[in-house]
């Protein structure tokens, strides 16, 4: 009995270990223009700064000397406003109220049960999540983005809405908590910028008067005078700062290759196939693996059929899963066919199982 009890301890215990995954950052010394930079950093790195969450914050920030008025990020604008999580979830299910979205304000009220736009500088309570606690209620009247910071640094991120139940749980919530009288601003924002890199990281850390004029002639910098926060400036006018590149460690591999021959050649000539061990370790994924010319890319992912589960190369257990439907299962004939884990390429980029023998891409990682 106790050797029954001993693997699933066993994986408890090593899941609870959280994996820190940091991005690579460079700060370089010279004043250039957005663009000059953006073109410095594709030659030398990957591309100028991208930002994924504070913790990437808070890396960059150390990286980063800041004698002028500021340092340029990957950040631009564009002609394309989209809604966004401030937490970075994708937009995947909408509850606007008839009418909306209408008019030119760019953050979301909720107010009996459907969303509002609402204009962004209105004071209203609002509601965080948390890990531990859940949904907190939070009985002060802030604007939008006052909102956000008090829930990133008391908490994790004003609350994200991502499907009909969730929308359901914050309606009882907020009944629960005799807030239905009140206006309360969620997650939702819209705005028109775009990473240089393209990434679909939706993080956001603009100072209280930034960005000024949102169009697509400026880009961000961090600017000195705010803690790090970012300012808006004219990316090819007379603001010329010196800037931080990032380098990816992530690699796509455009070679169709089984499994065993893309774990060698990872192996070969750079550090291992992929292990995908964060939600953090996915984002990156799904921003590289657009790149694959096959709809599907190989993951350092392995069935151990004795034992009944999966194993990354890497040796670590897979707590964090990201399985399509009737994916991640052991099946019968899984020694035939020595099954491995793959990331599809296409819209929804979700793990699926498929014969180790499967010619696909794969991603490399120097992790």
């Amino acid at each position: 009995m106790a050797q029954t009890l001993y693997f699933p301890l066993l994986l408890i215990a090593l899941c609870s270990i959280s994996e820190c995954v940091q991005r690579q950052y460079h700060f370089i010394n010279e004043n250039k223009t957005w663009t000059e930079a953006q073109r410095y950093c594709r030659e030398n790195y990957t591309d100028l700064a991208t930002v994924h969450n504070m913790n990437d914050m808070i890396q960059l920030n150390k990286t980063v000397n800041v004698n002028n008025d500021g340092v340029w990020i990957g950040l631009q604008g564009t002609n394309d406003s989209k809604w966004h999580w401030s937490s970075g979830d994708p937009v995947l299910f909408l509850n606007w109220a008839s009418g909306q979205p209408a008019g030119s304000d760019n953050c979301t009220v909720l107010n009996n049960g459907q969303w509002f736009v609402g204009a962004c500088n209105i004071p209203w309570f609002f509601i965080c999540y948390n890990m531990s606690a859940g949904l907190v209620f939070v009985n002060q009247s802030m604007n939008w983005r006052d909102a956000q910071s008090y829930c990133r640094q008391n908490h994790i991120d004003l609350v994200s809405v991502r499907n009909q139940n969730e929308s359901q749980q914050l309606e009882k919530f907020i009944n629960d908590s005799r807030t239905f009288e009140h206006k309360v601003w969620i997650g939702l924002f819209r705005d028109i910028w775009q990473w240089s890199d393209q990434s679909n990281s939706l993080f956001r850390y603009w100072k209280s008067s930034a960005p000024q004029s949102p169009d697509d002639k400026r880009c961000a910098a961090v600017n000195k005078f705010s803690q790090g926060q970012w300012g808006d400036y004219l990316c090819n006018g007379r603001w010329e700062f010196p800037f931080v590149c990032h380098e990816d460690k992530l690699i796509v591999i455009q070679q169709n290759l089984s499994w065993s021959e893309a774990l060698r050649y990872c192996r070969q000539n750079h550090v291992d196939l992929v292990s995908v061990q964060s939600v953090e370790m996915q984002r990156r994924v799904m921003n590289v693996v657009k790149l694959a010319s096959t709809e599907a890319v190989w993951l350092g992912l392995h069935n151990y059929c004795s034992i009944n589960t999966w194993l990354w190369v890497s040796g670590d257990m897979v707590c964090y899963q990201n399985w399509a439907p009737g994916n991640g299962s052991t099946p019968e004939n899984c020694k035939l066919e020595n099954r491995k884990g793959a990331v599809q390429s296409g819209e929804y980029q979700t793990w699926i199982s498929l014969p180790e023998s499967h010619r696909l891409n794969f991603i490399c990682t120097n992790y």
